[in-house]
Formats: structure tokens, sequence, C-alpha cells
């Protein structure tokens, strides 16, 4: 499995997600600009200029014509894939964080950090369907969780928001009232802050990854634990395989903290577990710095990282993948 090595950002990556049909991959990094890249051999296709700071994550409408990004610059930007144009900017007082489509393209969920006094926040924004008519009132504004709200994404039928951030409390929120339905139990939740967020395909259970060098698989319903994996190193990011019942993490300690550890430690290998049985079935080892994005194809049959050494990773699974054997 020889990956595709895709360098357009001179900074490190932030986040990766791929479109619904499987044939774009999206990229942030701290450069200020989103990129678009072809997903099948890893050539760059254009980049969203406008922010102004470093992009912290994006999303991509189900028809892959709008484009999110949330960014340190305060602002959270609506594109269009297709030209790169910028179609809207929400302003905020305080940086932008997580975004998130909703199904239906219709709202967006945007987060912002805590900042001068601020606290940290979940807003709820109306995406208009002609940009022109697009206003940049909150539908919803959530408060309540201390810290950075790392990641906030809809539950099943966008009834409910659900978070988590450095305050390592996974939460429910409804999303009609805006009252908090839900908090994990703390006994079973993690210990340190929460780095990652990723729903299954059906978005019946989500996975954390946290900087307690573990990923907790939970049910997007009830927000019952029904998985550890345990590893040795803090986890930055998670993805689920929509094919088969694996998991991967990817992760290594703070790039500023890397030379103080032993050899092992500077392997930053991408993870993979079994879903049900929690066990380690393999690496794929490459970056030189920790993972900080991890996605999965829709289709299942190649997965992208991105690192703090500025690389997006591109891997296409060999036939071998697909014969590990599974329960």
């Amino acid at each position: 499995m020889r990956p595709i090595l895709m360098k357009g950002h001179e900074r490190p990556l932030t986040f990766l997600k791929y479109n619904r049909d499987g044939d774009l991959l999206f990229s942030c990094a701290k450069d200020h600009t989103p990129t678009v890249w072809f997903a099948n051999n890893g050539e760059r296709l254009g980049t969203y200029r406008g922010h102004n700071g470093a992009v912290w994550c994006c999303d991509v409408s189900r028809d892959s014509t709008r484009l999110i990004t949330g960014s340190a610059d305060q602002s959270a930007k609506l594109w269009d894939v297709q030209s790169g144009t910028q179609l809207f900017t929400f302003n905020f007082d305080s940086p932008a964080r997580a975004v998130d489509f909703a199904v239906g393209d219709k709202l967006a969920v945007i987060t912002t950090d805590p900042f001068m006094g601020l606290t940290s926040a979940i807003h709820v924004k109306r995406i208009a369907a002609d940009p022109d008519d697009q206003v940049a009132d909150s539908e919803l504004v959530l408060k309540g969780p201390q810290g950075r709200i790392n990641r906030a994404v809809w539950g099943p039928l966008n009834r409910t928001i659900i978070s988590a951030g450095e305050d390592a409390v996974v939460r429910i929120w409804d999303t009609e009232t805006g009252k908090l339905l839900q908090e994990n139990d703390k006994e079973v939740g993690h210990k340190k802050t929460i780095t990652s967020l990723a729903k299954s395909t059906d978005c019946t259970h989500f996975l954390t990854g946290s900087l307690d060098k573990s990923a907790k698989l939970w049910d997007s319903r009830s927000l019952t634990l029904i998985k550890t994996y345990v590893t040795e190193r803090p986890v930055n990011a998670v993805a689920m395989s929509p094919l088969l019942n694996h998991v991967v993490l990817g992760g290594g300690q703070d790039a500023s903290a890397v030379t103080t550890t032993d050899h092992r430690a500077g392997k930053f290998e991408a993870k993979f577990y079994d879903k049900i049985l929690q066990e380690e079935l393999g690496g794929v080892k490459g970056h030189f710095g920790p993972i900080n994005a991890l996605a999965f194809n829709p289709d299942g049959k190649s997965f992208s990282s991105g690192g703090e050494d500025g690389y997006v990773r591109l891997h296409h699974f060999d036939p071998d993948y697909f014969r590990i054997p599974s329960i």
C-alpha cells in the first residue's frame, strides 16, 4: 500500500473531509487556505482563499456545491465548491472551531472558542438555498460547556447536536429547544480533552478520541458507552470505516514534546483496531509528526491522514486489507 503524498499546505493539517461521492477530499490547515484534491490520485484541484487565520474545520454539502469552514480569524465562511468564490461570512467575537452541515444542508452548527472573557458557544445557523438570501442571525445559541468545544455534530434526524471538547464531557442537546438532554457518565467517560469525533454512516453511533490515550464508541441516542480502544499515545484524530468493522486512531504527543520521548513514540502511525473486539489490527506509518486529521473515503476503499508535517497522505488499500479476518 504505497501512499500518495499530497503537499499543498505550508503548515500543520487540522482537518480532512471527503464529499459524499468520495471523489473530492477537502483539507484544512493552519496556513489559512482550505484546499480541495481529487480523492483518487491526489491531484490538487484548487484552494479557497479568504481566511486570515488557521482553518480548524470544514464540511461539504451533500450535493458537493457548498463548503463551510471555521477559522481562528473569528469567522465561518460559506464557499462555492466549484468556483472557489466566497458566498457568505458569519462573523463572531471569538475564533470559530467546529462546523457541520445538518442532513438536508438547510442548517449548520458552528462552535466558537472561549475568548477575552466570552464563554464557548454552539451556534445554529440557517443556510439559505440562494446565497443572496443568506442572513447572519443564529437560530439557536447553546452555552454551558467549559473550555473549548472541539467538535459539534448533528445527531440522528437533526433532532440533536452532539458536542465534545476540553472538559472531556460528551453532551447531547435538543435542537428545537436548546436544552441539554444528556451528559455522558463521568465514570466511564474520557479523563482528558476530547480532540475528535466521528459519526458512523448511519448515525447510530459515534467515536471520540482523547488526549487520555483512548478512543470510545458511544450510542448516539442513549449516550451509553459501547467500546473503548486503548493506545499508548494521545489521540488527535479518529475515523470509522464505512465498509468493515475497523476504527482508525491517529495521534502522537504534542509537536513541541517530540524530541523528549523515545524513538518508538516518533513513529506517528495511524493505528487500526477491530471495532468489535477492540484489538489492534495494525498500523500505517509515514508521518514525521503527530497525525492531526483522519478521514475514510465513503466507499471504504481508501483513507487519508493529515499531519503536523504539513502533508496529506492518501492510502488506497491493497486487496489483502479486505481479507483481514473479521467476525
